[in-house]
């Protein structure tokens, strides 16, 4: 009987103990968790894109006039020297009100007085001339008898000289009054309609380079000035990027670093690389009305024209530009990571237990982070650990959809 009585009380004693241990036991906490390894990892500097003709020619009127029709349409083919590519008429003068035509009319008379006078002029400098002439040859003539002496010679030699010089100068008087009598008239003819003349009074123009039309302002006939821009042309497969960079982050790109084209409408990514970051940065408000630095940087496609089809000029394109990139780097995903204290720390897995780990990270992108020390590759981490987890608290693997 006392055995039997002892042997349940030890059997009561021991459920009791069980059930105690079961009561009290910490349920571990379900947690996500991956592997630290060794890879590949890449900092990029991410920025949206637009794609542009690196050498556009703009075609401009030489002429104040009427540009006729555009001969050519956005996208049609030309050919440097050969194409026509613009026609201008030359402007028409301005017809003359009352007031301006009696000043032209009194310009063309006050000419042809000028004219009449230069003839006189110079009838009057042929009649000194030809008796000069005739002085030099008489006393020539007596200073070879000996009639005459060599002082009268000289005289007659000197003032042949001036006949000579006052001829030539009656003769570009006459030039000059000529030119002001046809300026005068020109003034007071009345304007030629344009056209009337023939396709000879017009200014062709002709494509500066081989490529495709790019833009025409106006396809319509209308009047222009000197200068005034008439169409682009530009090759479209000669294409670069030009992307508006914080200044912040363009501080640490260099001319060569690579970069890499997404979301440009192929299936494949295409290669770039920076040619050149512009000197001065400007201020652009952002779509949250923050005022923002930013530095245009321009890259060159790197990838051929076959790899890139249907890209043209003012495509818009999505850019990761390669900062820094190494083959093997111990990382972790940035999730993993939080402060303790001053340092940077993780929790690893121990057998089931989150054991805190204090570690030494280096560079960083969007989605993990290079750790430099703590961390040895194949290492189990925990993601996202919330306030439950601390040092030693048993853990578990969270399931899948759970």
């Amino acid at each position: 009987m006392k055995t039997r009585t002892l042997i349940l009380t030890s059997l009561g004693l021991l459920t009791a103990g069980m059930l105690g241990v079961v009561a009290f036991r910490s349920e571990p906490v379900a947690v996500d968790m991956t592997t630290a390894s060794i890879g590949p990892m890449r900092v990029t500097v991410d920025v949206e894109g637009k794609t542009r003709i690196a050498e556009i020619y703009e075609v401009s009127a030489p002429i104040r006039g009427t540009a006729r029709r555009a001969p050519v349409r956005v996208g049609d083919a030309v050919t440097g020297g050969e194409t026509i590519v613009a026609i201008v008429e030359p402007a028409a003068s301005d017809p003359l009100d009352p007031r301006s035509r009696v000043q032209a009319e009194a310009a063309v008379r006050e000419a042809e007085a000028g004219l009449h006078m230069a003839e006189s002029h110079l009838r009057q400098t042929g009649e000194e001339l030809e008796l000069a002439q005739s002085e030099y040859k008489r006393a020539n003539e007596l200073v070879a008898r000996g009639v005459a002496s060599l002082t009268r010679l000289e005289s007659a030699e000197q003032m042949l000289g001036v006949r000579e010089a006052a001829q030539a100068a009656a003769n570009s008087a006459l030039d000059m009054a000529r030119g002001a009598l046809d300026r005068a008239r020109a003034a007071l003819d009345p304007p030629a309609p344009l056209g009337q003349a023939g396709e000879s009074c017009c200014v062709r123009i002709l494509a500066p380079v081989d490529g495709r039309v790019l833009e025409i302002p106006t396809i319509s006939a209308r009047p222009v000035i000197a200068g005034t821009r008439l169409l682009s042309i530009g090759q479209p497969e000669d294409l670069e990027i030009v992307a508006e960079i914080l200044s912040a982050d363009a501080v640490r790109l260099d001319p060569g670093d690579r970069a890499i084209v997404e979301r440009w409408g192929g299936p494949h990514p295409l290669e770039a690389r920076i040619a050149r970051i512009e000197p001065r940065a400007y201020t652009k408000v952002s779509a949250l009305g923050i005022e923002e630095q930013r530095v245009d940087v321009i890259f060159d496609l790197l990838s051929p024209v076959e790899d890139r089809p249907g890209l043209g000029h003012g495509f818009s394109v999505y850019l990761r530009v390669v900062e820094w990139e190494s083959d093997a780097t111990m990382q972790v995903p940035l999730s993993a990571l939080f402060r303790r204290g001053s340092d940077w720390a993780v929790f690893v897995n121990d057998g089931g237990n989150a054991r805190l780990r204090k570690v030494e990270i280096g560079r960083a992108n969007g989605r993990t982070v290079e750790v430099v020390n703590g961390l040895a590759d194949g290492e189990e981490v925990l993601l996202h650990p919330g306030e439950r987890i601390e040092d030693g608290t048993p853990i578990r693997r969270r399931a899948e959809g759970g």
